[in-house]
């Protein structure tokens, strides 16, 4: 463990993981690390065309996850604790629920790629509700890009994180069932919580292992399955696109591809259609907007 810990706070969307990660950073004199989410300018589309803005909105939050990581993470730690409402790992989780095909396997590979810099918790608390209760907070936040949030995609969420946590292995977790536990309103919830925190981080072993969730395997998915597998298999042997090498470069220069590698890298063969291309256009586009 770092001599100063990290903790990484997780769960579905509106289960309350920011708003316990402000309400413990002082507790633990530790520095909070919030995601950026609202940065994403592909986000409210994303929310009214899941299947056509998913890609690019993907790949976004993929790089602006790194480069916020990456680059606060050790420094804080050289300083304090550290609690985050997020870990890098989890952006994979929302990948293979948005995208199939060429797209996924983009997706796969720089997120592998991507990963290896990134410094891994100390712990993983993971924030559990159910569906009725996850509808009620993320209306009563009325977010406006939230106010037509799909209720089947959060429960898809839901299972997907359980899945997650269940094969999660970077560190222990801690996992809270927050459906009756007010730790906004309620001092001793909060109380509770902040306490299975510390005895979590003192004794190094924190629950049992959650219950096996069987997953079905839709026709889509073995489909994506096994594009993944022949784009590993031929990843050597992709065409060089020239306009696609010019778009990477500007990917290249506009993110923390070149902090990460220090060096040129040929990332020409991750795009391989006119679509991912399109996309890859786009995504060069509100990245220069945002740094200039």
């Amino acid at each position: 463990m770092s001599r100063h810990p990290y903790i990484a706070v997780e769960g579905v969307i509106g289960v309350g993981k920011t708003t316990l990660v402000r309400l413990l950073s002082k507790d633990f004199n530790a520095e909070p690390l919030l995601e950026v989410f609202e940065e994403n300018p592909f986000l409210s589309d994303f929310y009214s065309d899941r299947a056509r803005y998913a890609f690019q909105t993907q790949i976004f939050f993929l790089l602006s996850r790194y480069r916020q990581q990456h680059d606060v993470i050790p420094r804080a730690l050289m300083r304090s604790a550290l609690i985050s409402d997020y870990t890098f790992a989890k952006d994979a989780l929302f990948a293979r629920l948005n995208l199939g095909g060429d797209e996924l396997a983009v997706y796969n590979r720089l997120h592998a790629a991507l990963a290896e810099k990134i410094p891994k918790p100390d712990l993983l608390v993971y924030l559990r509700a159910g569906l009725d209760m996850l509808m009620a907070r993320i209306a009563a936040r009325d977010r406006p890009y939230e106010r037509a949030m799909d209720r089947r995609y959060i429960e898809s969420l839901r299972l997907a994180y359980d899945g997650f946590v269940a094969g999660y292995t970077d560190c222990p977790v801690l996992a809270i069932d927050t459906d009756e536990l007010n730790f906004v309103q309620d001092p001793f919830a909060l109380d509770s919580v902040r306490e299975r925190i510390r005895a979590a981080l003192r004794q190094g072993t924190f629950q049992e292992a959650l219950p096996h969730m069987p997953v079905t395997l839709t026709e889509s998915d073995r489909s994506a399955l096994g594009e993944l597998q022949r784009a590993q298999a031929q990843a050597g042997e992709t065409r060089r696109d020239a306009v696609a090498e010019v778009v990477l470069n500007q990917l290249y220069r506009y993110t923390p591809l070149q902090v990460s590698f220090g060096r040129p890298v040929a990332l020409v063969g991750l795009i391989a259609t006119q679509a991912q291309l399109a996309s890859a256009c786009r995504i060069c586009q509100k990245l220069v907007q945002r740094c200039y």
